[in-house]
């Protein structure tokens, strides 16, 4: 994505119901379905959605999560089955732009909203049973359009309908499926060094990336 590129939210999505799942928390806000009208965002996130795992979800640095409706059609063809907008927690379904290689600390302006990338989705047990595919988070993992989690700078509402406007790219042209493939964890150290924003999560990822490829080098 660069400065002054555009997308369109289709739609904006929050929690419909909680469901029971087989996991240490037992219950997840993961089926988002899509409002009507202008919704509230603050830094925690949407108005009218939550999470139910904390320890691994939400806050600050995974306030409001991304997915592009480019990817979830290609995930609809492969899968032949419809996708709608929510099906894969996200809180906006985005058009127009490809989420997935966003660079981290890049902002886009939303209505009267400021949202800075923060961080890849990382796929996890729950999304699993959530979408009943077989070794989904495998295969979600390796093709690797992981959406975007964004922090919120500036709050304000959101709208089916609204520009998506890229009002800010830094320079180190790292993306958030760079940090999350970890495919070249020398690049990704860049970060700590380039990048103000980075979150205590991304350092984590950061580091699992050096020392698993410092394993694979000394075999």
């Amino acid at each position: 994505m660069r400065v002054g590129d555009t997308g369109r939210v289709d739609a904006v999505c929050v929690v419909h119901a909680e469901l029971e799942v087989r996991t240490k928390i037992g219950r997840t806000a993961i089926d988002k379905r899509p409002v009507d009208g202008r919704v509230a965002v603050g830094v925690l996130g949407v108005d009218g959605d939550h999470v139910c795992n904390t320890a691994y979800h939400g806050g600050r640095d995974q306030a409001v999560y991304a997915y592009a409706a480019e990817d979830a059609r290609r995930w609809a063809t492969e899968l032949d089955r419809d996708l709608p907008p929510g099906w894969f927690g996200e809180n906006l379904r985005v058009t127009g732009l490809p989420l997935s290689d966003a660079v981290l600390g890049a902002r886009c302006a939303i209505g009267d909203t400021l949202l800075e990338v923060s961080a890849p989705r990382v796929p996890c047990a729950t999304f699993q049973q959530w979408t009943g595919e077989p070794r989904w988070v495998k295969r979600f993992a390796l093709q690797a359009d992981t959406g975007v989690y964004f922090r919120v700078l500036t709050e304000g509402s959101i709208a089916a309908g609204d520009e998506v406007r890229v009002v800010h790219v830094p320079e180190h042209g790292i993306t958030v499926r760079d940090v999350f493939t970890g495919a070249d964890p020398a690049r990704l150290a860049r970060l700590r060094v380039e990048e103000p924003t980075i979150s205590a999560e991304i350092h984590r990822q950061i580091d699992r990336h050096t020392k698993s490829r410092t394993q694979d080098v000394r075999g």
